[in-house]
């Protein structure tokens, strides 16, 4: 028995909670002649037809549940309309007749499911022209003798005059007295001074030929707060509006005739219908827990969710006139969009409801203070009386932002003679949130980040300690850096690393010793190559550095091709100047650079000079110098006969064999017998080659040149040009490479023709065929250690 008290206060507790956690609907209060709202001042015709739409209830809920309405009539009284409980519309379900019913009381309510409001409503019934005039004492009947008239003159005469008759009605006090000017309306004003006229009603009596005296006396209604003058029926207030205690009062006014004798004759009674109407001298006011206010601050968490309501704001907003002027709008100033604001219509008074409209617009990030002004303005009224309130909502932060990169990508250019540990390019990432959902780590990735580190707090990348970086190797690297937040949120950058090249590779010489061979009025080629990965650095410029004899040629600085100078035309012209009379000449060729600092490499060139006349004699020395540049020519097309020979080869024996086959016999193995060439002229064609090669080495030894027997007198004590120095000897050649020129068909290209007494270019055959043999030879060994290098 002793938890009864308990269990009865935590049910009252719950009733509580649920009540302040649910507002009440209301209806809207549009005013007389508007057709919908909670029919206040409604009036209608008695001449309505029955099943006719006359209104529309409606109505609102601060939390937007579903709502419905009804109405409801006395038990003593006729249900005279009907109301769809969803939508509200009102149908007049029983025929009006003013004369016998002129108002109609119902109660008209409005739920939410959880709350009920009702209010007390009355229908003025309005009158029409249904009543025909009748005529009262009916019938009237007058009597004629049927004999009138005489005889004249032996004859019968009528004779007839026309008179005036006036019939004078004598009125008899059988009429009830008239009201005159109904239906009788009064109102009181908030301003209205106690002992006021508000309304007067004016009788008459329905006798109007001797009408009697006429006296007003107030029947009830009034509770004391009305009295009626018995004489003019002025009906006055006797107390303030404050005082009075109805918003409308519903009085009965009796009317007597007083015959001439002082008797009441007949009486009549009428309602009077007074209403207390409000002065619009009051604006809505705003009020918190504690009372009046007009600030209201909140905080919370940035992107609530979409449609949640601010339940941190206790928000109550009034209007302390009455009717139409306690009826104002509520909305939001400020950024649009964010939030909205429930109900936008309030009477009398309500509490205000806040609701997230736009979560994205609710960023901690853009603003950390949101303000906005809750505007109360009153709509029916001329004066548009209004308050504002302000809202204050104070965000708190979340993590909802990613690290974001400054630039999609960074680009960073270094030397590529950059120290292990040297610094390349600093990433930034930005998280705009705070605390430490704002500290960002850094860390990067990807095939080309091998080399590269990068600090997890600042962003800095710098190159691997032991890292080594070569432009000619790799000279670009694109790897990835990731910049993520302590829950994992992160975002992503490109970064490209470019090797600026830096001079530091010699150029390189095919081999520091060539021999090539120069048809006079045809340039040749000397071409060295830099390694360095970009210009300047790997274009390279050629420049004769030392000649023996000098000013023969000139060579183009960029591409290598050294020919003769314009003045010297003919083999004769060379004769003259050079020193042993072949036609031989030694150069000293450098390539430099054009990095800083310069670099420049030196080569020793060998050139025999011939011209196209002694070419056309020997067509295998001209397909020697043809090819000189390009010794794997000569040997794709000796490669090339040798196969047409093999394949001839084959198709001779599969014809023997098929053709031995067929007959059933074994043939006896042919041989074929070549006669051998006399030994005598091997013997001088080996002679030769060796007369050849050593005559060709002796061009580029160091001697001292005798005196030119040639020269004239004039020029005999003219000193010499000093004559090149010994060049290096020539990179000594494997034993199986030595082997691999062993090839008869090369050697075999050489055979001499008969040597014949003729003049010089039959002299010059030799060292230009075996000048083409050493060149060609020492390009075929260069590429053959090349290939089995890369092999």
């Amino acid at each position: 028995m002793r938890c009864g008290p308990w269990a009865a206060l935590a049910v009252g507790l719950l009733h509580f909670c649920l009540a302040q956690a649910n507002f009440a609907p209301h209806f809207f209060d549009n005013g007389a002649g508007s057709t919908n709202g909670n029919m206040a001042l409604f009036s209608l015709p008695e001449d309505t037809p029955v099943g006719s739409h006359v209104y529309t209830l409606n109505g609102t809920d601060p939390e937007g549940d579903p709502i419905s309405y009804h109405i409801s009539f006395d038990p003593n009284t006729r249900s005279v309309f009907s109301v769809d409980p969803n939508f509200g519309n009102i149908t007049l379900v029983e025929e009006l007749d003013r004369e016998r019913e002129d108002e109609i009381e119902a109660i008209i309510s409005i739920s939410d499911g959880l709350n009920l409001v009702a209010e007390k409503v009355v229908i003025l019934v309005t009158d029409a022209n249904d009543e025909a005039p009748r005529f009262i004492q009916e019938p009237y009947i007058v009597l004629v003798p049927e004999d009138g008239g005489g005889r004249l003159r032996g004859a019968d005469v009528v004779f007839s005059v026309t008179t005036t008759v006036t019939i004078n009605v004598e009125d008899v006090q059988d009429m009830a007295p008239v009201f005159v000017g109904t239906p009788y309306y009064g109102y009181v004003y908030e301003d209205t001074i106690p002992g006021s006229e508000v309304l007067k009603v004016v009788a008459i009596d329905g006798d109007r030929g001797k009408p009697n005296h006429i006296l007003y006396r107030l029947m009830n209604g009034s509770d004391g707060a009305f009295e009626i003058n018995e004489t003019s029926g002025g009906i006055s207030v006797l107390q303030s509006p404050a005082q009075l205690g109805r918003e409308v009062y519903e009085l009965h006014i009796q009317v007597t005739e007083i015959s001439s004798a002082g008797s009441p004759v007949a009486q009549a009674m009428i309602p009077v219908t007074i209403r207390i109407v409000d002065l619009n001298n009051h604006p809505p006011t705003f009020y918190g827990e504690s009372g009046p206010q007009n600030r209201f601050e909140l905080s919370m968490y940035e992107h609530p969710p979409q449609g949640e309501i601010l339940r941190g704001l206790k928000i109550t907003v009034n209007d302390s006139d009455q009717g139409a002027n306690a009826k104002f709008n509520l909305r939001l100033v400020g950024p649009g969009g964010v939030f909205r604001v429930v109900p936008q219509t309030v009477l009398n008074e309500a509490q205000v409801t806040i609701i997230v409209e736009n979560s994205a617009a609710i960023d901690f990030e853009k603003s950390k203070v949101l303000a906005f002004k809750l505007l109360a303005i009153e709509v029916n009224t001329p004066e548009k009386f209004s308050s504002t309130a302000d809202i204050v909502i104070q965000l708190l932060d979340t993590n909802d932002n990613v690290p974001k990169f400054t630039s999609h990508y960074y680009i960073a250019r270094i030397p590529e003679n950059t120290l292990g540990g040297s610094n390349v390019v600093a990433v930034t990432a930005v998280d705009p949130d705070t605390g430490p959902w704002g500290k960002v780590k850094y860390s990067i990735y990807g095939t080309g980040s091998d080399l590269f580190l990068i600090h997890p707090s600042t962003g800095l990348i710098y190159t691997q300690p032991w890292a080594s970086l070569d432009a000619e190797g790799t000279s670009r690297y694109n790897f990835y850096v990731k910049a993520e937040d302590m829950e994992g949120r992160y975002s992503l950058a490109e970064v490209f690393v470019t090797l600026l090249d830096v001079n530091d590779h010699y150029p390189q010489f095919g081999q520091s010793i060539q021999e090539k061979t120069m048809v006079l009025g045809t340039p040749v080629k000397i071409e060295a190559t830099d390694q360095d990965a970009e210009e300047p650095n790997n274009l390279v410029d050629y420049s004769i550095t030392h000649a023996e004899p000098a000013n023969v040629f000139d060579i183009d600085a960029h591409t290598g091709e050294i020919r003769l100078k314009n003045s010297i035309h003919s083999l004769d012209a060379l004769q003259n100047i050079t020193p042993n009379g072949d036609y031989t000449w030694s150069l000293q060729v450098q390539a430099k650079d054009r990095g800083s600092p310069s670099f420049s490499t030196t080569a020793v060139l060998k050139i025999d000079i011939t011209d196209t006349e002694t070419l056309s004699r020997g067509s295998m020395a001209a397909f020697l110098i043809q090819t000189k540049d390009n010794p794997m020519k000569a040997v794709g097309v000796l490669a090339g006969v040798m196969a047409i020979v093999v394949a001839i080869t084959v198709l001779i024996s599969t014809a023997t064999f098929w053709r031995n086959k067929k007959s059933n016999k074994v043939q006896p193995v042919r041989r074929v017998l070549r006669r051998r060439p006399s030994p005598a002229p091997r013997t001088v064609r080996i002679e030769w080659l060796k007369f050849r090669r050593a005559k060709t080495a002796t061009k580029f030894m160091l001697k001292e040149d005798p005196p030119n027997e040639n020269c004239n007198n004039s020029s005999a004590g003219i000193t010499m040009p000093p004559r090149a120095p010994a060049p290096p000897p020539p990179p000594r050649m494997a034993p199986r490479m030595a082997t691999q020129w062993k090839v008869p068909t090369v050697s075999g290209s050489l055979t001499p023709q008969q040597p014949q007494q003729s003049s010089k270019p039959k002299t010059l055959g030799s060292p230009i065929q075996s000048s083409l043999v050493s060149e060609l030879r020492q390009k075929f060994e260069k590429k053959s250690v090349d290939n089995k290098a890369y092999f």
